[in-house]
């Protein structure tokens, strides 16, 4: 175990103990969301029952309608923070409206006082304007409710919540397996689950995610960060689960769906409570044959499954204190697709000579979750949150039974090598803040303390023959590998994890800690038009290096209440962590002499272990409303930060791992377009941009991906992308339909074997060729297409330019000859348009208590042939899913 203790570290967390438990002795906490209750009465102060009141926000799409009781109270739960509209209508009454802020975990209770309706007064509330559908907030953010994202079409059944995200939030890139890159950085994204932090990796291939019919809403913070949150800040995602408080009858559905690739799913959710508690429950399970993006077009190998269970718990004990707990577990196991090279065709094994079989790689996860939390309501303005939380990630990769059907390429050179991994992460931590909401002021002040801890075992060994083709080179010294002499100590570490020559695996353990304690304090001042967020947090990080930051955060934004337009401008300093994934291998990996050959042959070096990095982030926007059916929300941010990180892998295995550059240079624009609901018709586009730059040399992780001195474009830039959602429902009482038209200019094909066409042609072997459409256009103008079988060679495209062959390809972009450039024009994925539609009934046999609904879904709707990436230095290669089909049919109660 690395030792990471220090005396400043145990002084600050005894006096965050302290602190948290002095406040505790009489108060308590929520998480993104809070309630809106209150009273409605007559003219003459009597209280009006069976009155209609209705939160409603036209942009997110949250609309919740209750009923006063015989005291004419009513009460809305689990209200995401957000500006909202409230109507009141009462039989007899003139309607009522007024607008609400929903910006903290304190309770707001509104005493609403109606009149009486005159004769000629009518009792229904004007649309709201364009001042409703602007926020001033100096954070850019995207806002979804359930009742606009349980209709939008997601290519990804196995991780619904990235595909949500990526569809909904302007400037996130998508890419292979749920992964997305957030703003131009590599996976720099976190998560709020009811105000417990997660800045782990979430796509399937690392972690599993929270089922997403436990999602009742989502905040997307992708502009200015406020203080209360650290590590990974490019997207923030500030989910609110959903919860059965005060649902007297059990309400819930169940579902059942089948699609294509054999895709079966199933599952319920239901919430049921009273007044003074409640429990939602969701479980559900997938079983596919397309669990991951493979790298051939047809799915090879590629079966998987998921069960997911999630259950919320709160339970109001007084009128000031209140619990809830949060609990899930989700087990996945898939295989790891092949390629047609891993079929092993016509290969033995070189110790009985018999047929090898395909490649069998497969992995399995299982996450838990436990987030307890108690909350004091001091006083009508204050509010005190005390919470835990448990996060347990289990990843477990098993090699193919026979290790030498295992062609993993794990060294450089072509060779072949097997691989296993046991891989855990445990974050546990305390949270505590006091928030306090009156006159202009949103003050809220907190700690949050996260202890995490690492596992790392694996073993690889050679399982290549032809690798170590001699023992010895010409002076009796080992020994020779691709016709290449190497130097004694790097042949003395490759011949004992020669596995076809009687060596055993290398086995790596690694062990260690993270510390981190967070102290923040943010203010939302409101004055008139203009609105400041005001913030300072400080982070203390404490793993395998020790750092810490202090970190001031500043928005202003000014409100032209006149034209409906909101100007805003931010500043935020962050301290960025690196990834927790393999940490370990990476920070230490290179001390090891057998880690550093392997991995660098004999090349190897050492390099530092990672540290957290510093970045600065500027924001400017414009939000600008079109009457009461169009806003527009603008974002330029700029981005620079010491310490860039990205990840590399091991080999071509599952064994991926954080680096680090020098710096990182990010800049950009997003934009979101919001239609509110009109006559049945809403809509949404987002749209990116972004310049991602990194800058040499590499100053932490294991081994060098990269020999430029030049700064290039990461593999996760792309200029340009774009996601329309249209759906339709012209009655509440007829079926609705969706579409989604995502439009994706292409990643960086970051391999520098790919700078032109010749490079491709004498690089690539047949299956690549034909991966990526390779074709040419001989002397008689017949044009050639590489197949898995049939490569291209310079004999066959014998035009030359400049003494090299000219063809192109149809699924990635070269350069033309002699213009390629890292940084200004790398090779790229070809840009691909892609399109999704559903259509279903909420409400077939229009039942009352009881309905049954009916969708149907297909992805890709024009059968496009595209590549995410193709020869990744993270990723590998991965295509995008073909056209598919999903039929659902669910019983509503």
């Amino acid at each position: 175990m690395l030792a990471i203790d220090s005396k400043s570290f145990h002084a600050a967390f005894l006096a965050v103990l302290f602190l948290a438990l002095g406040l505790g002795a009489h108060a308590q906490s929520g998480g993104s969301a809070t309630s809106i209750t209150g009273t409605v009465a007559d003219p003459s102060g009597a209280v009006v029952p069976n009155a209609t009141v209705e939160i409603h926000n036209p942009v997110s799409g949250f609309d919740r309608i209750t009923i006063t009781d015989n005291a004419g109270r009513f009460s809305v739960s689990n209200v995401p923070f957000n500006p909202y509209h409230l109507t009141v209508t009462g039989q007899g009454f003139a309607a009522y409206a007024q607008d609400v802020e929903v910006r903290s975990g304190v309770p707001l209770n509104i005493s609403v006082s109606l009149k009486v309706a005159g004769s000629s007064e009518s009792v229904t509330v004007q649309a709201e304007g364009g001042g409703d559908l602007v926020e001033n907030d100096p954070s850019f953010h995207t806002d979804v409710d359930r009742g606009l994202f349980d209709k939008v079409p997601l290519e990804s059944q196995s991780s619904s919540l990235s595909s949500l995200v990526t569809l909904t939030t302007p400037g996130v890139v998508a890419d292979s397996n749920g992964l997305y890159h957030g703003l131009g950085d590599h996976a720099d994204n976190s998560f709020s689950y009811d105000g417990q932090p997660i800045t782990d990796q979430q796509s399937k291939v690392f972690s599993n995610q929270i089922p997403q019919e436990s999602i009742q809403s989502m905040e997307v913070i992708s502009g200015q960060v406020p203080a209360e949150f650290g590590d990974k800040t490019s997207v923030i995602v500030k989910v609110t689960t959903r919860s059965g408080l005060g649902q007297t009858k059990p309400t819930g559905s169940i579902k059942t769906s089948y699609g294509s690739f054999g895709t079966v799913t199933g599952g319920f959710d239901v919430g049921f409570g009273g007044q003074k508690w409640g429990n939602f429950i969701a479980a559900s399970g997938l079983n596919t044959g397309r669990f991951l993006d493979p790298p051939e077009l047809q799915a090879i190998h590629d079966k998987g499954n998921e069960e997911n269970l999630f259950d919320r718990v709160d339970y109001q004990v007084t009128n000031a204190d209140s619990i809830h707990v949060n609990f899930g577990y989700t087990r996945s196991w898939f295989q790891t697709p092949n390629s047609y090279d891993n079929l092993n065709v016509g290969v033995t094994d070189p110790i009985t000579g018999a047929p090898l079989g395909p490649t069998d790689q497969r992995s399995q996860i299982k996450t838990y979750n436990i987030a307890p939390v108690w909350t004091h309501l001091l006083n009508t303005t204050a509010l005190f949150t005390f919470g835990g939380f448990v996060r347990h990630d289990d990843y477990n990769y098993y090699p193919s039974a026979n290790v030498f059907a295992d062609g993993t390429g794990l060294i450089p050179g072509g060779s072949s090598a097997t691989v296993n991994q046991n891989r855990t992460l445990t974050n546990a931590g305390l949270r505590s803040d006091v928030s306090y909401v009156k006159g202009i002021h949103n003050l809220k002040a907190g700690v949050t303390f996260e202890h995490t801890f690492l596992k790392e075992n694996f073993n690889f060994g050679i399982t290549d023959p032809a690798f170590v083709p001699s023992s010895v080179d010409a002076n009796g010294n080992p020994c020779f590998v691709g016709g290449v002499a190497l130097a004694p100590p790097p042949c003395t570490y490759f011949l004992p994890i020669d596995l076809t020559r009687g060596g055993s695996p290398f086995p790596f353990r690694g062990h260690t800690d993270v510390k981190q304690i967070a102290l923040y304090v943010q203010d939302s001042i409101t004055k008139g038009n203009w609105a400041f967020n005001l913030g300072l947090r400080g982070d203390l990080y404490r793993g395998i290096v020790h750092d810490s930051q202090l970190e001031p955060r500043v928005g202003i934004s000014y409100n032209i209440k006149k034209t409906s337009t909101v100007m805003r401008v931010a500043y935020s300093r962050i301290q960025a962590t690196p990834y927790n994934e393999n940490l370990i291998l990476s920070s230490l990996g290179s001390q090891n002499p057998t880690i550093n050959a392997v991995f660098n042959g004999a090349n190897s070096q050492s390099f530092a272990p990672i540290r957290p990095g510093f970045r600065n982030q500027f924001n400017a926007g414009l939000q600008q409303a079109f009457g009461k059916f169009l806003v527009v929300d603008a974002d330029y941010f700029w981005k620079y930060t010491h310490n860039g990180y990205d990840f590399s892998i091991f080999g071509s295995t599952p064994i991926t791992f954080p680096i680090a550059w020098h710096n990182s240079k990010l800049d950009g624009v997003s934009v979101r377009v919001n239609m509110p609901e009109y006559h049945g018709l809403s809509a949404f586009v987002v749209l990116g941009h972004v310049n991602a730059r990194y800058f040499p040399p590499q100053v932490g992780g294991l081994g060098a991906t990269i020999a430029t001195g030049q700064p290039f474009r990461i593999d996760h830039d792309q200029k340009f992308q774009q996601t329309t959602h249209l759906q339709f429902q012209p009655k509440k009482t007829l079926p609705w339909v969706a579409m989604n038209w995502r439009y994706d200019s292409g990643l960086v094909a970051s391999n520098t074997n790919l700078d032109n066409f010749g490079d491709a042609l004498g690089f690539l072997d047949a299956d690549q060729q034909a991966a990526v459409g390779l074709f040419c256009i001989d002397s008689s103008g017949t044009k050639h297409m590489a197949t898995q079988n049939n490569p291209l060679t310079s004999a066959t495209c014998n035009v030359l330019a400049n003494g090299q062959p000219t063809g192109s390809a149809t699924r990635i972009v070269f350069p033309k000859l002699g213009t390629f450039d890292v940084d200004h024009n790398p090779t790229r994925i070809t840009p691909r348009n892609l399109f999704d539609a559903a259509v279903g009934d909420d409400d077939l046999f229009h039942g009352d208590r009881y309905k049954w609904s009916l969708r149907f879904t297909a992805v890709n709707l024009t059968n496009k042939t595209a590549l995410f990436n193709f020869l990744s230095t993270f990723s590998g290669t991965h295509f995008v899913a073909p056209r598919n089909y999903m039929a659902e049919l669910g019983f509503h109660f």
